[in-house]
């Protein structure tokens, strides 16, 4: 008997999500989270997401004008959110205004096993460390 597994694409989701559903359990929650992946409505602020190692990715989001005591980042059920609430600016006689000065709150949606490892701030570069916490019964062993 030869078993065929099924691939899946943007043209067949919904088999996909049908699948899921019919040979699963617990699933619900996974499924919800693909569900509301982007809360975020803006494409502000620009970012970048890399994928250091396998385990490590390195979000950098570009907050020109934004100072470190106006940015706020926290995670909240399996969310990540960066905000950014515009403190006092210096009103002027603007010629050209191309540097954004709204609040603003993105949010990524992250898996159960990643988790925060360093944030930093600097020349106008948010930089987030996010690590995938690999359980002891998971990893390498070797025993000769």
């Amino acid at each position: 008997m030869t078993r065929h597994f099924a691939t899946y694409g943007a043209g067949n989701i919904d088999k996909f999500i049908n699948d899921m559903q019919k040979y699963s359990i617990g699933m619900d929650e996974w499924l919800h989270r693909m569900g509301s992946v982007h809360e975020t409505e803006e494409n502000y602020p620009p970012y970048n997401l890399l994928k250091e190692t396998e385990i490590r990715f390195r979000l950098e989001v570009a907050l020109a004008g934004f100072k470190e005591k106006d940015i706020s980042v926290y995670t909240e059920n399996n969310k990540l959110f960066v905000e950014g609430k515009k403190g006092e600016t210096t009103e002027g006689d603007y010629v050209h205004r191309g540097l954004a000065k709204r609040d603003f709150t993105r949010v990524w949606t992250i898996a159960d096993d990643v988790v925060i490892d360093d944030v930093t701030y600097e020349d106008g570069i948010l930089t987030v460390i996010l690590e995938r916490v690999i359980p002891d019964h998971q990893k390498k062993k070797i025993y000769m």
